[in-house]
């Protein structure tokens, strides 16, 4: 069993994760950073100027607009994913991890440490998307305040998803497992693209069950002042599902599971 080591020794074990977290990802900018941005300049540019500009306007905004928050979130969420679940897993593959787990650091540090990393990264990509779009269109930013908070609660539920991958991955095709055949899927039919409102009835509602469509309506209230579920259940629901996969995630680092390849 650890022992604890005080809070400024567990605050400098942090800042080294973090850091190198942070390391990890910039030093490799163009691998990490520069790919989204290109891709999101091709989504604006094909769906928001050449298809978008023969649509008719959603809620009273033009189609390019309507699709900012999603690409955003679509982009943040996905790189605060890749980041956690690529970092751990080389991790665990170079052994390294092994020393984390019986270091006097706790559980907790290590788990905090990636999901910081994975968020920022997340972050960043984000601010990178909004910024490119600013180049596209006009974008109101109705209220900062809701679009901050979702975006790094998202960014980090997404950073702690990827360490649960990471965890239970035994090769690197498992860490690839789950963004290519569940989130994928679950972003593009989660309005990044469209309004549920256009749906009938009974994909509607199988739609609302989809937390990524909470997510990126949510963000889209804080951009447009515009959304199809209840901003409050949204944030209630992105804060249990953090709750619920920290815990889980901690729980497998404190019983070592899938920590030995």
């Amino acid at each position: 069993m650890k022992t604890r080591t005080g809070f400024y020794p567990n605050l400098i074990a942090l800042q080294t994760i973090l850091r190198r977290e942070i390391l990890r990802f910039m030093r490799i900018w163009s691998q990490t950073l520069l790919p989204p941005a290109i891709t999101m300049c091709l989504y604006f540019l094909i769906f928001g100027k050449f298809i978008g500009s023969q649509l008719s306007n959603i809620h009273g905004y033009t189609y390019i607009q309507y699709i900012v928050p999603g690409l955003v979130m679509m982009s943040a969420m996905t790189n605060a994913y890749a980041n956690t679940a690529s970092s751990f897993f080389l991790t665990k593959f170079n052994k390294s991890i092994e020393e984390m787990i019986v270091s006097p650091m706790p559980n907790v540090i290590t788990l905090l440490g990636f999901t910081f990393g994975g968020t920022l990264r997340g972050l960043i990509v984000g601010t990178i998307v909004l910024l490119i779009a600013f180049l596209f269109t006009h974008v109101p930013l109705e209220y900062p305040l809701v679009m901050v908070m979702m975006a790094v609660l998202a960014s980090i539920l997404f950073a702690l998803g990827g360490v649960i991958n990471a965890i239970y991955a035994k090769r690197f095709d498992d860490v690839s497992f789950i963004p290519t055949f569940v989130l994928t899927p679950l972003t593009y039919l989660g309005g990044v693209f469209y309004s549920v409102q256009q749906l009938p009835s009974f994909w509607r509602s199988i739609s609302l069950c989809n937390p990524i469509l909470v997510i990126v309506d949510t963000f889209r209230y804080g951009l447009l002042g515009i959304s199809d579920v209840n901003v409050y259940a949204g944030f209630g629901l992105v804060v249990g599902l953090v709750i619920v996969l920290f815990f889980w995630a901690w729980l497998l680092l404190s019983k070592g599971t899938g920590i030995k390849m």
